[in-house]
């Protein structure tokens, strides 16, 4: 990989690790619903007038029903989630928790038969619940596991939007998918924004909003594109497995959470995990560098895109 490359890896890992840090500030203030509305609307009127600009909205229209499919399984539903959940957990364990994404990736790519499962990615799966395991059962307490259940609900919705656009929106431009979702999910929690909008906001969730919505979302987007154009999706979607420990040092740092013996066990088994259970089988060939919105299908969501 170029200088190049490896300068935007690196801002992706830390654009893509702070989020969690941010939610878990943002919903001492926010209220959940709120929250989405004041991290997409944003992103949402920068990154459309881009994409209209540059004629990238018009390919969508026929296709409209899957890109608010993509919007409510990616953004709408996983983002309010993960908001809720931080008012309870972490950041630090909602970023681990979500760091599952990779597994049930590949179990849906193994039930929609695009994949088999052979026994080192079996073993990963086995080795990544047994950290999922570690984590809750260590970390979290009985009345936390609702939390616990949103976070891995994130997890599975970003898991599940990928597979949406590469089997049914990988024709259309990237950027024009995103931004479309973004505003669908700002429009759609709109109403919700108005009606309980906080009345007083300290300046740490303010700041944490404006960088979630501006620096995590809309600049994260065109970094993220920029770093699949210069080293290909495969090398790109490494960054799922280092924002995590981007989350956690993050988190111990700036927030004084707890480095607990649950997050010194279960974080390698995750990790090691999601390695395992999404490497290429042995005999199947390398896939090659895509374009598109194939980038998007590679990409950890939502966060891709996001996120988180």
């Amino acid at each position: 990989m170029t200088r190049r490359g490896w300068l935007l890896f690196l801002a992706m890992s830390v654009i893509w690790g702070i989020p969690y840090l941010l939610i878990r500030v943002a919903v001492r203030d926010f209220p959940p619903d709120v929250l989405v509305f004041a991290r997409t609307a944003p992103p949402a009127v920068l990154l459309t007038a881009y994409a209209a600009y540059r004629g990238m909205l018009r390919p969508l229209l026929p296709h409209w029903r899957m890109v608010l499919l993509y919007s409510l399984v990616e953004l709408a539903g996983p983002w309010l989630l993960l908001s809720h959940a931080e008012v309870r957990l972490s950041s630090s364990l909602a970023a681990l928790l979500i760091a599952t994404t990779p597994l049930v990736a590949a179990v849906l790519a193994r039930l929609g038969g695009s994949e088999r499962i052979d026994s080192r990615r079996l073993l990963g799966l086995t080795v990544g619940v047994a950290g999922v395991v570690t984590l809750a059962g260590v970390d979290v307490h009985a009345d936390d596991m609702v939390a616990v259940g949103e976070a891995l609900l994130t997890a599975v919705g970003y898991a599940v939007g990928p597979f949406i656009v590469a089997r049914r929106l990988a024709h259309l431009p990237s950027l024009g998918v995103i931004s479309s979702s973004l505003a669908v999910v700002a429009v759609l929690y709109a109403p919700f924004a108005v009606w309980h909008w906080p009345s007083s906001v300290s300046g740490d969730a303010a700041v944490s909003v404006v960088v979630l919505s501006v620096v995590c979302t809309a600049v994260a987007f065109i970094v993220f594109f920029a770093l699949i154009a210069e080293a290909g999706p495969a090398r790109a979607s490494v960054i799922t497995y280092v924002n995590p420990a981007v989350a956690v040092v993050l988190g111990v740092l700036l927030l004084d959470e707890p480095f607990t013996l649950g997050i010194a066990i279960g974080f390698p088994l995750v990790l090691l995990g999601s390695v395992l259970a999404t490497a290429k089988p042995r005999r199947e060939p390398a896939a090659g560098a895509t374009g598109g919105s194939e980038a998007l299908a590679a990409a950890p969501t939502g966060r891709a895109p996001e996120p988180s």
